[in-house]
């Protein structure tokens, strides 16, 4: 895998295929499709950025870079793309061998361009919109973690405050002395022109006849704007008022219904006043809510307990009656965001379902960010939210208003793509008919993106038959141009190019060469991606059997085997951990659904579409390390027999973080040996599994759930569910002072016997 990293660590790109297969035949052959996930604002450290513009191709706009033909000479450049001549502009005269520009350096194939003097006019929104439908203890979690946020926010950035439970209180922070705030009614669905009217933004200025109303050119003096949106160092302590005095919702609920919570108005009015103040501007609603919606334009259950939240099995038989009523609400909020430019952002902090999967098309298209937790006094919640505002090493490099749009040679077409962005509906001859995620467009808006961000392209070769070998020793390159517009944390305004050359090869003898380029690990990530939008978007879909046939296509054409005779079969070592990582994926949350909430599932899959490679295989097939006196830390195999009653065991499946100690380690930390000064060997080996997983919690968002458990007790089942089970309750295979399973799932190898089974018939 390491020259796969390299790559990465290079131009932030994973490719399932590194050598690609050359014709349509071939690339459908091939099984895993022709993709890469690619990570367009990842930190570099030494990557350059030149202070002028990029320079374009006059046919296909490709800018320029280390893949193109030069003539010094005559100071012509050929474009790898169409191969359009184009001549250099006068301020590139001096150009030669000896003195290139730093976009045709051949390590420079990633490189940004910044306009000098062009920043953003307005600082980063932050719009507050809180739930007060929770009980008292909740509350005074979510005003406490509110109080640290606004001292954490950059002081210029500009802060506004929406509460909500059965109306909606819009505060304003511009006259601290009287607190003031309008209140709309949950039930009812505000338009932007009422909203206007009714918050007196016309009180000193007649409202204009004609044109849109949008920010201080458009109309609206920057007075009334400055009512509801100030400078976090001049509101501090209005906001920290209004916080404290923030009450739980007033109404009564009576005993056998839900309180009254109409997040969607809320949500829509946050809109539409960022919209009318701030219009493109690097805005996020971040939305505090802790329970389902019953009230509003998309309540996502009724007031009455004796209806139930939905569950899968519901969504399956199509019997939720709010569902798809929701779904287009927020479909049609996410089309005003982002066309505003905003991103929403979710915490949901419940013990109950509050409308995740509903509004996941809003949060996803914003490329928003999203926290899951049982309580805003979890740390989970917490330090998630810390870890937004935080600066330092562990930034999250919060970005706005990107723009990815992508070029690719003659011979492919882009099919779509999966991943926190919302497509620019911008046709062009590079796109296919067939269409994968969001497709038929080769460029995308990213109101929110980050220094993890990733998105999953897809690609089709069109080319239909194999070239004779002549012409295929000239031009077998394929290229890509991966280009982002962006708005860093600073407001400047930069643009990132990253070009790339990959070898194709097509007919006889072209196997080996394939399966020296096959990245395992980015192939099953895109079929993780792929299974999970296809689960969401197609009916009967059966995900089982679609990755099952996929994996006997894949070891039948590259495996290595004789007819009928199993002890003959072999995988090449770039395919070998292949079989093993979808036998992890089909025992996933983003393919077994049974156990989790819709919510849950519509979570897990939203971190699964924007995170890397690396930090998404964790989430797949997590990682364990074993702890015992015998050895330092080593990997342990994701295995039932890695448990040992003398053994420490930490596990990362992402999203939790589980520290297991083995039945004896665990009866001596219980008799409190680790005090004793003769013992200090067993303190050490007890605190170092805790310094590791701090290491781990701390450089990840959302900050994983932290389980500390024996074993026999209860909380093992958080190892246990992810373990292969290779020893269960009827096999024999159970080792003295290990453990065993009860499951009826097949264990890895007994699965890896059908896979030879049926590859060889």
């Amino acid at each position: 895998m390491a020259e796969f990293l390299d790559l990465e660590a290079q131009d932030g790109v994973r490719m399932p295929w590194n050598v690609i297969p050359g014709t349509k035949q071939e690339a459908i052959n091939c099984v895993v499709p022709v993709s890469a996930i690619y990570t367009p604002i990842k930190h570099f450290p030494n990557m350059p950025v030149l202070p002028y513009s990029p320079l374009r191709c006059r046919t296909c706009r490709a800018i320029l870079n280390p893949f193109c033909i030069v003539d010094f000479a005559a100071k012509i450049w050929i474009c790898p793309f169409c191969f359009q001549r184009n001549h250099f502009p006068p301020h590139y005269a001096s150009i030669s061998d000896e003195n290139l520009p730093a976009e045709l350096f051949p390590q420079y194939t990633t490189i940004e361009y910044e306009t000098p003097g062009e920043v953003a006019s307005i600082p980063p929104v932050f719009m507050f919109v809180v739930d007060t439908c929770i009980i008292e203890e909740e509350m005074a979690f979510l005003k406490s973690a509110l109080s640290q946020a606004i001292e954490l926010l950059p002081d210029n950035s500009l802060v506004g405050l929406i509460t909500f439970g059965t109306f909606v209180h819009v505060h304003e922070l511009g006259f601290g002395q009287v607190p003031k705030t309008y209140v709309f009614r949950g039930s009812k669905d505000v338009t932007k022109d009422q909203l206007l009217e009714q918050m007196s933004f016309f009180a000193r200025k007649p409202k204009p006849s004609a044109g849109v109303i949008a920010g201080a050119r458009d109309g609206l003096s920057s007075e009334s704007i400055a009512r509801f949106l100030l400078p976090a160092s001049e509101c501090e302590f209005t906001f920290n008022s209004v916080l404290e005095e923030l009450q739980k919702d007033p109404w009564a609920v009576p005993a056998d219904q839900r309180p009254t919570r109409c997040t969607s108005t809320a949500l829509s009015i946050a809109a539409s006043l960022l919209g009318a103040c701030v219009p493109g501007s690097g805005a996020r609603i971040m939305a505090f809510v802790g329970g389902p919606a019953t009230e509003g334009p998309a309540s996502i259950v009724s007031k009455s307990l004796s209806e139930p939240l939905r569950s899968h099995k519901d969504l399956d038989k199509d019997s939720v009656p709010h569902y798809h009523k929701c779904v287009k609400f927020y479909e049609g909020l996410s089309k005003q965001l982002v066309h505003q430019g905003h991103v929403l952002d979710l915490f949901a902090c419940a013990l109950d379902q509050v409308g995740i999967a509903e509004l996941k098309i809003a949060v996803e298209r914003t490329g928003g960010l999203v926290v899951l937790a049982e309580s805003f006094g979890h740390l989970v919640f917490k330090d998630s939210l810390k870890h937004v505002f935080q600066s330092g090493d562990f930034d999250l490099g919060l970005s706005s208003n990107g723009i990815f749009e992508l070029n690719c040679s003659k011979d492919i077409k882009v099919e779509g793509l999966i991943g926190p962005c919302a497509s620019l509906e911008k046709k062009s001859p590079l796109c296919s008919d067939v269409v994968v995620g969001q497709g038929g467009t080769n460029a995308w808006k990213m109101c929110g993106l980050d220094k993890s961000t990733s998105l999953c392209l897809f690609f089709n070769i069109v080319r239909k038959e194999s070239l004779d070998a002549t012409v295929q020793s000239t031009s077998n390159q394929f290229y890509f141009q991966f280009m982002t517009y962006y708005q860093n944390t600073t407001g400047q305004m930069r643009f990132r190019v990253t070009t790339l050359s990959r070898r194709w090869v097509a007919g006889a003898g072209s196997i080996q060469e394939l399966i020296a380029g096959f990245d395992q690990e980015a192939a099953v990530i895109v079929m993780a991606r792929q299974v999970s939008f296809k689960m969401e978007t197609e009916a009967e879909f059966d995900p089982i059997r679609w990755l099952d046939k996929a994996l006997i296509n894949l070891c039948s054409r590259f495996g290595d085997y004789q007819k009928d005779s199993l002890s003959s079969f072999s995988l090449s070592p770039r395919l070998a951990i292949f079989p093993q990582f979808l036998f992890h994926l089909r025992r996933s949350q983003f393919v077994q659904v049974f156990n989790n909430s819709p919510d849950e599932t519509a979570y897990f899959r939203m971190i699964l579409n924007r995170e890397n490679v690396a930090n998404s295989i964790v989430m797949v097939q997590p990682s364990l390390i074993s702890y015992s006196f015998q050895s330092g830390p080593e990997p342990a195999l994701l295995d039932v027999a890695a448990i040992a009653a003398d053994r420490i065991l930490l596990l990362d499946s992402f999203f939790t973080v589980v520290i297991f100690h083995g039945s004896t380690i665990a009866q001596w930390r219980k008799g409190g040996y680790h005090h004793q000064p003769e013992h200090q060997a067993f303190a050490q080996l007890l605190q170092t599994p805790h310094d590791d997983a701090d290491l781990i919690i701390k450089e990840r968002f959302p900050v994983p759930r932290l389980v500390v458990c024996d074993q026999y007790g209860s909380q093992a089942r958080f190892l246990l569910a992810k373990l292969n089970p290779s020893a269960t309750y009827n096999s024999d295979a159970a080792v003295p002072g290990g453990d065993v399973i009860f499951t009826d799932d097949v264990s890895f190898e007994v699965f890896l016997d059908h896979l030879k089974r049926l590859v060889v018939q």
